[in-house]
């Protein structure tokens, strides 16, 4: 996914699905100058972490 697609995930109010590593996750924010998104896993919303864009895959 692009930095920018992934912002409008991010800043949209509709569900749209994006998946890390497989699993479904919600985008929280993203950094333009590092290229990388604070997501949470759906199944485990205390599990925040920072991950590349480029892994995030819209489904």
């Amino acid at each position: 996914m692009n930095v920018g697609r992934a912002k409008e995930i991010a800043e949209s109010m509709d569900m749209i699905n994006v998946t890390y590593e497989g699993a479904p996750v919600i985008i929280q924010h993203v950094d333009d100058n590092t290229k990388m998104a604070r997501i949470f896993y759906k199944t485990d919303p205390e599990d925040e972490r920072e991950v590349p864009v480029l892994n995030l895959i819209e489904e």
